[in-house]
């Protein structure tokens, strides 16, 4: 293959991307805005499933490097209602085919696993337009530009590649998380370290709810889930940690305190992170040289599944280069005729899961869910 490949974003699809190319002797640029892999926290726990990310795994030959990283126990799974009664306690024991690992941890790997300045940090793009014939031009926020014969974009929910191929743009979803860690939890929070116990907690109720991970060192990474317009969000000062603080902890008064705790005592300074998605049916008509992965393709409710999806979008990409090295049209072609579908499938699933959390039925469709039996409030 000798057309040059360009990646913006070096997240865990682009990456993967760039490593099953690398296994093909197909080399790769990755451009990334932040200035450095430790610029910031790459989030939590990840759950990688078997038939999405250990595949995209497998075809960048990566899965010894990724046994090793991964926390065993963390399958376990509580589920809790808002007075902190256990519905659903199902104990990791080692049958569960979808194990954690911290998001950085992996990201970490990826980088590792390829050849030295692969990766372009500090490369902001501010632009991008097509030059015809299937080339494009880059143009970064120092001012600086690249051309390209093959442009991936792999930047996530606000990709900036999208727009050479669709108008689509992001829209809130009607809810925000507001993430929090509490350190050393089973000593300095031991009644909230219980309520999560050794791998992932759910503690919900309709348009609310705590979602909770245990992570190294005792740590339990918090998401405090609010169904609330951004304007609400808007109104809440988070520069002022204490103040925000207290206004999402007064969203569940009456909660049992070992789960509002998860807020109310972080040890960080909370995070809002807002949601969006793009349309389920989200595609585009083929244009030459350019394409689309992960969020930046099929932004969806959070179930999952995203980072998932972005590695497997990476590795058939790169796949289906690797099959097609003289004709990079048919080898486009053929990734999205498959990605449409399967990403279109896995948002409308999506959608589903997220009634389970948060609709009316929360939290015991969720654990109907998780048993298949019945269960009544």
């Amino acid at each position: 293959m000798t057309t040059d490949v360009t990646i913006i974003g070096a997240g865990l699809g682009g990456l993967t991307l760039a490593r099953v190319l690398h296994l093909h002797g197909i080399p790769a640029t990755v451009y990334e805005a932040e200035v450095s892999a430790m610029a910031r926290a790459q989030g939590g726990m990840l759950d990688i499933h078997e038939d999405s990310g250990q595949p995209a795994l497998r075809a960048a030959g990566l899965m010894n490097e990724f046994r090793g990283i991964v926390l065993e126990g963390r399958q376990a799974i509580r589920v809790l209602d808002l007075a902190g009664t256990v519905l659903l306690d199902k104990p990791d024991d080692g049958t569960g085919g979808n194990p954690e690992v911290l998001r950085g941890e992996l990201r970490q790997m990826l980088l590792d696993s390829l050849p030295a300045g692969t990766v372009r940090w500090g490369h902001k793009v501010s632009g991008t337009r097509a030059l015809g014939a299937g080339r494009h031009e880059v143009t970064f926020a120092d001012g600086t530009t690249v051309t390209t014969g093959l442009l991936v974009g792999a930047d996530g929910a606000w990709s900036r590649v999208r727009p050479l191929l669709s108008p689509a743009t992001p829209e809130y979803i009607g809810m925000s998380y507001v993430e929090t860690s509490l350190c050393d939890a089973d000593t300095r929070h031991p009644d909230s370290a219980k309520a999560v116990g050794g791998g992932s907690l759910f503690a919900l109720a309709p348009g609310k709810g705590f979602l909770a991970h245990r992570e190294r060192a005792g740590t339990l990474h918090a998401y405090v889930m609010l169904a609330r317009p951004q304007d609400w969000f808007a109104n809440t000062d988070f520069t002022d940690a204490a103040a925000a603080t207290a206004r999402i902890a007064r969203e569940f008064d009456g909660w049992a305190p070992e789960l509002t705790a998860l807020i109310a005592d972080g040890d960080t300074a909370p995070v809002l992170r807002s949601l969006y998605a793009l349309p389920i049916e989200h595609r585009w008509e083929r244009q030459p040289g350019v394409t689309l992965l992960g969020d930046a393709a099929h932004l969806s409710l959070p179930n999952g599944e995203g980072a998932n999806l972005a590695m497997y979008d990476g590795a058939e990409l790169g796949k289906a280069l690797a099959a097609h090295p003289e004709d990079i049209e048919a080898a486009l072609t053929a990734y999205e005729q498959a990605m449409f579908p399967r990403s279109a499938t896995a948002a409308a699933e999506g959608i589903q899961v997220h009634e389970m959390f948060y609709g009316a039925g929360a939290p015991h469709s969720l654990v109907t869910m998780m048993t298949g039996h019945e269960q009544t409030p």
